[in-house]
């Protein structure tokens, strides 16, 4: 994991953000995250896990939301990660309020971000369904989006609720990517 091209260990201290976007107790996009932050932990220090049902936030309301306690320290998060992965479950074939309302609050906290997407899905016909939230980020605040991501539905997990391999492959593939992503973009930016 996230070894650079040529050899070489890459930066451990680049700090990758998962967050798990889904509200529900028994989330299987939440189960995603884990096995995320799992994998980055095994080559980065300071891979970071924020569960939002663990982090109470407001609906923004576009004033006294921002406010909030929890919203501050969630956009400094935000704003130190190197690259940021987003577990979201899908709902009516789009990504959950709870991941477009943590957007809101924490706006340019994500500018310039590489941002990764998986997705726990009822059904395989909403496989784009992350493409207008990509669209917001990458529009309103640049962020460089991973082509690659990971999209899950019920068959993809095994009876006690954890992943097939060919997800846990996927997330692995999608942590590189994320990583490989970051570096780049960190050294582009820094030359201009």
């Amino acid at each position: 994991m996230f070894a650079r091209r040529g050899g070489g260990d890459y930066n451990r201290a680049m700090n990758p953000l998962v967050i798990s976007c889904s509200l529900n107790p028994e989330s299987r996009s939440a189960v995603l995250a884990r096995r995320a932050q799992e994998t980055l932990a095994k080559t980065c220090d300071d891979a970071r896990l924020i569960d939002l049902r663990e982090t109470a936030l407001p609906m923004c309301d576009g004033g006294a939301a921002y406010r909030h306690e929890h919203v501050g320290p969630l956009a400094a998060a935000i704003s130190g990660a190197g690259p940021i992965l987003l577990a979201v479950p899908v709902y009516n074939y789009d990504t959950n309020a709870a991941a477009k309302n943590l957007i809101e609050l924490t706006g340019r906290a994500w500018t310039g971000k590489v941002v990764g997407f998986m997705c726990a899905a009822g059904g395989k016909s909403s496989y784009m369904s992350v493409m207008s939230l990509a669209n917001s980020l990458m529009l309103d605040f640049r962020c460089l989006i991973v082509p690659r991501f990971v999209y899950a539905t019920g068959d993809d997990f095994n009876e006690d609720g954890s992943l097939s391999e060919t997800i846990i492959r996927r997330t692995d593939e999608l942590c590189d990517t994320a990583g490989e992503l970051a570096r780049a973009w960190s050294e582009v930016a820094g030359s201009v």
